[in-house]
């Protein structure tokens, strides 16, 4: 059996000489720096293709999501700015109702404060004019009274004869008397036992107490008082203390504890009434 024949490959004439260069030693510096740089390129190219990846769906997404979204978000803007137009207006109607109110509250405050003036004014101007009232009241009765005893003068100046010149001349002879509340005489009086006793001495028989004399003879206004006269302070028929009108304005009573029976001018206690017996 023939062996098969092995073809024969020319060799080059260098081949059994070892080549003269030497290799080149590759640092780890230089092996990081490839490394690196192919890294980096690889990256490159991944984030490239992702992005070409995105931005080849992203027309796709928008051109079927972006209306709703948009029309969704359109809605809600305009309800937020309603909601809040509402609310604002809210807030000023309330401001202006609280401003209002403190308006009212303040003008009332002051109404009633004008008002309270007014009525203190009122209130002095009628107490002014009820004081210049009973001042005119009381200037009238002792004009009245002066008129009077003018008119008497004459009986005043000489004793009254009769019953009255009776009645008078029994009275001052108990000037200088005490007064005694409920004495009776002879030496000691009050208002009333005094006048009792004068009117008896011509057979007038009065009641015992003033507010009884007030009432026992004819009333008389104090511009037509007379001698003889009796004079009585406080009401008729409830009067406090009673004197006889003597004339030339002048009266006689028992006045009280620290005068006694006395002759007084009508002019500094002007009497309330007058009533005449005889």
């Amino acid at each position: 059996m023939e062996e098969p024949l092995i073809p024969v490959v020319p060799m080059s004439h260098t081949a059994h000489i070892r080549s003269h260069r030497k290799p080149r030693p590759r640092s780890s510096s230089a092996l990081a720096m490839r490394a690196g740089v192919a890294g980096g390129v690889l990256g490159t190219l991944a984030v490239a293709g992702a992005a070409g990846t995105a931005n080849a769906a992203e027309p796709v997404t928008q051109t079927i999501e972006l209306p709703t979204l948009t029309a969704d978000m359109t809605a809600q803007v305009a309800e937020s700015a309603e909601v809040t137009q509402q609310a604002a207006a809210d807030y000023q109607l309330r401001a202006e109702r609280d401003a209002a109110a403190q308006k009212a509250a303040k003008q009332a405050k002051s109404d009633l404060a004008d008002a309270k003036k007014k009525a203190a004014a009122k209130e002095k101007a009628e107490k002014a004019r009820k004081e210049a009232a009973e001042r005119a009241t009381r200037s009238a009765g002792r004009t009245t009274l002066t008129t009077a005893s003018t008119a008497a003068t004459s009986d005043a100046v000489a004793p009254a004869s009769g019953s009255v010149g009776t009645v008078i001349s029994f009275l001052k002879a108990q000037v200088g008397d005490a007064y005694v509340m409920g004495a009776s005489g002879p030496d000691a009086w009050d208002c009333s036992s005094l006048v009792q006793a004068a009117f008896k001495q011509v057979g007038v028989d009065l009641p015992r107490v003033s507010q009884d004399q007030s009432v026992a003879g004819t009333p008389v206004s104090l511009s037509n008082v007379q001698v003889g006269d009796i004079l009585y302070w406080g009401g008729a028929g409830s009067a406090y203390h009673v004197g006889v009108y003597i004339g030339g304005g002048q009266y006689l009573d028992a006045a009280n504890p620290s005068k006694g029976v006395v002759i007084q001018d009508l002019s500094g206690y002007p009497a309330s009434g007058a009533v005449r017996v005889l």
